[in-house]
């Protein structure tokens, strides 16, 4: 039997009953789908999950990239991997139908992403391809989509973006590689891009890069970042390829996600790389951060599928590990051993993994369906749902993220020393979701997007709406008594977190920037302790629901009953934080700003 590294069960029933994903298909847009081809795509994903995937973990982590004599060999199972991709359509699934795509919603495309992560994250070609020929098809001339989307969506062209540089890093304001036009509209580039994933190998016949670039006298800082494709090779004229001089000048040996290669280029040593603008001249960045949402999305979902597979793991051993009594029972040593999953202390690691992983999900499969109603409403309805999925992607990319190292690590603490050894999958798996609070913007990033920007756009517009949509949650549960006091609770958080901000705001209104943001990532895990709260009551009230009316029994009450009490015990052990939390950021003495007087770190 295949081991378990992800429950298709919950699956089903965050997509289906939670957030009822068919919904969607009463808009046009989607009008082409119905429940049963949401689920041949997730059949689709498991099959290729299964059998090319999931077998090669281990080998993938152990057999990494390797750069020789400008050439990056990968392991052989990933061509075989984009090959079904591509034969599959899954890569350009969320595409329309004009561009070659199956206009499947985003609340399904994030899950095949989840399921292919939770199988072997060292595996993650297509949805770097999925993001920048998303980019092309968006804002891109219909010669470059119709010449460049048709390879990538088959998965024999990969692509990347090529954001960051060596002395830029986040800093996007700071990019100097330069795009000197040239007299047929194309550009000549010129620069350095690091830590670029995906960003040479040999398991594709072409690498596609969307680089920032800055074209020749335009505006300082990000006002004058332009977005261009600049292929590994580039088309001649006459139907062949030429090498378009984007040299791989070092692949970095990373501490996880050993199969994707992350690499080092430099572009224009000869003097003969050609890049081709998409859209208009210094739009680079409002581009990209069009495609930002669905990219959080992305990482809020590798971070949550790892762990994922790490919960399963140790949910697998604590049942079959014996060791020691019950603590009851420490006198009886003629009693057997009990299995671990029945000491306290297990259980309750065990509880936070599922907390974890399955509130991560519920909120993520949210955003992944706000971000579709976002393309197919109109009005104040497409602007509302616009706002929320904003202010929740801070904390749909960081809390899975930053959680889901949490979760690792205590999978590891399962498994007790054999977790530390590479017996077992965990220890792999910990290395490889360390990354995942750094992708897209780190943490840091996000926790001032949340508190610098979100709370505060169009006059707080969308904590209100998110407040009236919690207040829902919270009605509708306060109607079954056992579910009531955690209504309340989640009631009181919601004061709390207002509270802080209140306490917080006059600093911004002072100008005083700083001092307003100095805890912003506190408040950013205040936050998102209070939205997955709010996840698992959402799905602890359905839960509820489907007990009252469909009166299920055996493995289906089961679940139910489980989800009410993971829902507990989040509140229970979990809420409780943000007491702490809430008194640091109301706090008045400040010990991180920098001053005249320098005291030693």
């Amino acid at each position: 039997m295949a081991a378990t590294y992800f429950s298709k069960r919950n699956l089903q029933f965050l997509l289906h009953d939670v957030f009822k994903a068919d919904e969607l298909t009463r808009y046009d847009y989607f009008s082409a789908h119905d429940r049963e081809t949401f689920n041949l795509v997730i059949d689709s994903a498991t099959y290729i999950a299964d059998t090319l995937m999931h077998p090669y973990l281990k080998e993938v982590d152990k057999n990494q990239p390797e750069l020789k004599d400008g050439k990056v060999t990968v392991h052989p199972k990933v061509k075989e991997f984009l090959k079904a991709m591509g034969d599959a359509g899954l890569i350009g699934a969320g595409f329309s139908f004009d561009h070659g795509g199956q206009q499947l919603p985003q609340v399904v495309s994030s899950l095949v992403g989840f399921i292919l992560m939770a199988a072997n994250n060292g595996m993650m070609y297509t949805g770097l391809t999925t993001g920048s020929a998303h980019l092309i098809a968006s804002f891109g001339s219909p010669e470059l989509t119709e010449f460049y989307l048709p390879n990538m969506m088959a998965g024999t062209w990969q692509g990347t973006m090529a954001l960051t540089e060596p002395q830029a890093g986040s800093s996007l304001s700071d990019v100097t590689t330069s795009a000197t036009p040239l007299p047929d509209g194309t550009y000549k580039i010129n620069g350095q891009k690091v830590f670029i994933s995906a960003g040479d190998h040999d398991a594709a016949e072409n690498i596609v890069h969307l680089m920032l670039a800055r074209i020749d006298g335009a505006p300082q800082g990000t006002k004058g970042i332009s977005l261009f494709v600049v292929p590994k090779y580039r088309p001649d004229g006459t139907g062949n390829f030429v090498d378009n001089d984007v040299t791989s000048t070092g692949l970095y040996h990373k501490m996880g996600q050993k199969g994707v290669p992350a690499m080092h280029l430099t572009m224009g040593s000869n003097d003969n790389t050609i890049g081709y603008l998409v859209g208009q001249p210094h739009q680079g960045l409002p581009y990209m951060f069009q495609m930002m949402n669905e990219a959080r999305i992305g990482v809020g979902m590798t971070a949550t599928a790892i762990a994922t597979a790490a919960y399963y793991a140790a949910l697998q051993y604590a049942k079959e590990r014996p060791q020691s009594r019950r603590l009851n029972e420490k006198n009886r040593l003629d009693a057997p051993q009990t299995a671990i999953i029945n000491h306290p202390d297990v259980r309750r690691m065990l509880l936070f993994q599922k907390a974890v992983t399955e509130g991560s999900l519920s909120l993520l499969v949210q955003a992944a369906k706000l971000y579709d109603l976002s393309h197919v409403l109109e009005g104040e309805e497409k602007e509302n749902a616009f706002l929320l999925l904003d202010l929740l992607m801070p904390v749909a990319k960081s809390y899975p993220s930053e959680m889901g190292v949490q979760a690792v690590s205590q999978s590891i603490q399962t498994f007790g020393g054999y977790g530390f050894t590479e017996d077992f999958p965990v220890e792999q798996l910990y290395r490889d979701i360390r990354i995942t609070p750094i992708y897209e913007g780190t943490t840091g990033i996000q926790a001032q997007d949340l508190l610098g920007r979100k709370m505060t756009m169009k006059g707080g517009k969308a904590p209100q709406l998110l407040f009236a949509e919690m207040s829902k949650t919270i009605a509708e549960a306060s109607t079954y008594d056992d579910l009531k006091p955690y209504a309340d609770q989640l009631s009181a958080e919601l004061k709390r977190t207002q509270t802080v901000v209140m306490n917080l705001m006059p600093h911004a209104l002072n100008g005083d920037t700083e001092r307003y943001l100095a805890d912003a990532t506190l408040f950013l895990e205040l936050f998102g302790i209070v939205v997955v709260a709010w996840q698992w009551l959402i799905q602890a009230t359905v839960a509820k629901q489907n007990m009252v009316t469909q009166n299920p029994s055996g493995d289906d009450l089961a679940f139910y009953e489980g989800k009410i009490h993971t829902m507990k015990f989040f509140f229970h052990y979990e809420v409780p934080k943000t007491l702490g939390l809430a008194k640091r950021l109301t706090d008045s003495e400040v010990l991180t700003i920098v001053t005249e007087k320098e005291l030693a770190l």
